[in-house]
């Protein structure tokens, strides 16, 4: 039945968020960052073949989430990691990702 409501879904998961944002206690965890995430996939895929190339470069990048998460907790952990190893600004890691 979780699959015939995918708005629904994006909505939950991303008001779960919302909350720890709005808690301002807590760090973003990057697990339920990255589920909601892969969300918008099928979203995107319900689009059509105009949006075929943007589907398919958000879902590789959101599978890079996913297997990130797998050993970074925060997302803010992972914003620093990326900071600390200069590949957030440097345009040619980005060309070969």
């Amino acid at each position: 039945m979780e699959d015939m409501k995918p708005l629904w879904n994006l909505s939950e998961a991303f008001k779960e968020l919302a909350a720890t944002v709005d808690s301002q206690t807590a760090d973003m965890k990057l697990a339920p960052f990255s589920h909601a995430c892969t969300l918008i996939v099928p979203l995107l895929g319900s689009l059509g073949i105009a949006f075929k190339f943007a589907e398919l470069y958000y879902a590789a990048r959101v599978n890079d989430l996913v297997e990130a998460s797998k050993s970074i907790e925060t997302l803010q952990a992972l914003v620093d990691g990326d900071l600390e190893a200069n590949t957030v600004r440097n345009p040619e890691i980005q060309k070969t990702s």
